[in-house]
């Protein structure tokens, strides 16, 4: 024996009695690490699966999407059959207040539940309602169901905006946010067009049961992966009572930017106590939410140097080109004379051309370390040419060509206004702040409509039919003059409303994007 050994055999024996009993007490069996959560990271998705995924849901979003037009063609045929006209706008609008108020539902659940549940639920609630819509007997059945085909609706767009965070990095976010905004604009022009097809030559109801083998396919393509995608939600108690509050005052806000003005004059006792309901509720709201130990919307997720100047500016591109796209055709049929059919189709480069510029704003997102660069030229790009529209009369062929380049501009807002929100956020309170981007988006669109509409009005000085109004109601005869007029605010309210969001884009942080700086291209096509 070595001293080595000598001094270690004198160590152990110099043990204290208590040491050695508390060390006989340790346990001595083999912890099983089979359950265990892995220290490696989940393997990344293949390009092969990321693209799968996206597909799966482009399509689930063209459902939204398709659903929000679709049903506009096909209502008079609808009010014949059922022998109730009365009643038709709330077909329309019975989809929008419940797509609009679950928005920021839904996003928070997938924070709670995961994606997958959620999805799942927003599609099976879409599916479900447009079953009712299609067999519906009678106005108020197919009121109602429309309604619960707006709950799954609302749910969509939020939810696949959350997944494509989880599998994209958010440099490279930007470039997919562009195809998801051309299927958008896709569903949209093509929805009338459709829903006019089934209504005319087979039957209304189809205008719904194309709903079905959609999202089957969506459903089949998306299920396989989803198991592979990353999970970053985090059960937790579920603050109900905010959810309900803020539901229930975006309802009813909603209700008075629909009815105001056209079904009760503004200042009428109605619209009144409605706006002090809503102002009611979303201040109980907001006191609910400071108290709660986890609230429903955190409030603190809209504070910052990112989360306001994001919102409002994706707000106001939001805002701007839904107002247009409404109170455009009444201009082109009043000013151009152009047919209703005529008047549709010059509102494609206003649609089409948008998504041009989202497509700038990904790739450039993808490949610039300034990134928010080219949304500050894009929106103040839009502000000029709104100056523009106001200041000038053009001819047609001029009108759509400054109005593309107004759209263009206008198109860059949104993915680097997404990207930018949810890089500001942790993980599993993306699908919170996403949902809360769509829900105050929806409730821009609404108010700009609204607003674009009573502008029109004061500045026409007479009770025209607007918003797609005067279609059903007979042309009603407006001078070229007064309308050219009065269409000068409406395209002065349009570039504040940009020049509002290039302000925001210049005052809001500008974070760093993690992923590759030069992307890999995304072939969409193979």
């Amino acid at each position: 024996m070595n001293k080595f050994e000598r001094q270690s055999t004198a160590d152990v024996q110099a043990l204290p009695d208590d040491i050695a009993e508390e060390l006989s007490r340790l346990p001595s069996e083999v912890l099983s690490v089979d359950d265990a959560p892995s220290l490696a990271p989940p393997a990344p998705l293949s390009q092969d699966e990321v693209r799968t995924i996206v597909i799966s849901l482009m399509v689930t979003m063209f459902l939204a999407a398709l659903d929000q037009t679709i049903v506009a063609t096909a209502l008079p045929t609808i009010g014949r059959q059922f022998h109730d006209v009365s009643n038709l706008s709330w077909v329309i609008t019975a989809y929008l207040l419940a797509s609009t108020a679950v928005a920021p539902v839904f996003g928070t659940l997938s924070d709670i539940y995961g994606r997958k549940a959620m999805i799942i639920t927003s599609l099976s609630l879409f599916v479900a309602g447009s079953i009712l819509c299609a067999i519906a007997p009678s106005m108020p059945m197919l009121i109602l169901a429309r309604g619960l085909q707006g709950l799954g609706g609302g749910g969509i767009m939020p939810v696949v905006q959350t997944v494509i965070s989880d599998v994209v990095s958010p440099r490279e976010r930007g470039q997919y946010q562009a195809y998801f905004s051309s299927v958008w604009m896709v569903g949209g022009i093509l929805g009338p067009v459709i829903g006019g097809v089934f209504a005319e030559h087979l039957h209304w109801s189809m205008i719904f049961w194309i709903n079905l083998p959609l999202a089957a396919a969506a459903i089949t393509l998306l299920l396989p992966k989803m198991k592979k995608i990353p999970v970053f939600h985090r059960r937790r108690e579920v603050d109900w009572l905010g959810g309900v509050l803020l539901m229930a005052s975006a309802v009813v806000f909603m209700l008075v930017l629909t009815w105001g003005g056209t079904r009760y004059p503004w200042l009428s006792p109605t619209v009144l106590s409605m706006i002090g309901a809503a102002v009611a509720l979303a201040v109980t709201f907001v006191w609910h939410a400071r108290r709660a130990d986890e609230p429903f919307l955190p409030l603190p997720l809209l504070r910052g140097s990112v989360a306001p100047f994001a919102m409002t500016a994706g707000g106001c591109g939001l805002g701007a080109i839904t107002g247009l796209t409404v109170q455009l055709p009444l201009y082109y049929e009043q000013v151009y004379h152009l047919s209703a059919s005529e008047a549709g189709l010059a509102l494609i480069p206003l649609a089409a051309v948008s998504t041009c510029g989202a497509a700038i704003a990904g790739r450039t997102m993808a490949r610039a370390k300034h990134y928010k660069r080219v949304a500050i030229i894009g929106t103040s790009w839009a502000a000029l040419c709104g100056l523009g529209l106001t200041l000038t009369t053009l001819p047609l062929w001029g009108l759509l060509t400054l109005m593309a380049a107004f759209a263009l501009g206008l198109g860059t807002t949104f993915p680097v206004c997404v990207v930018s929100l949810q890089n500001s956020v942790a993980r599993p309170q993306v699908g919170t702040i996403t949902g809360a981007m769509n829900f105050f988006r929806s409730l821009m669109s609404s108010f700009t409509v609204a607003a674009f509409a009573a502008i029109l009005l004061i500045a026409l000085g007479a009770d025209v039919p607007l918003a797609g109004e005067h279609h059903a109601a007979g042309a009603v005869a407006i001078p070229a003059d007064e309308m050219r007029h009065a269409f000068r605010y409406v395209f002065g309210a349009a570039t504040a409303l940009m020049t509002t969001a290039a302000l925001c884009l210049i005052m809001m942080e500008e974070r760093p994007l993690a992923g590759p700086t030069v992307t890999r291209q995304v072939e969409m096509a193979e």
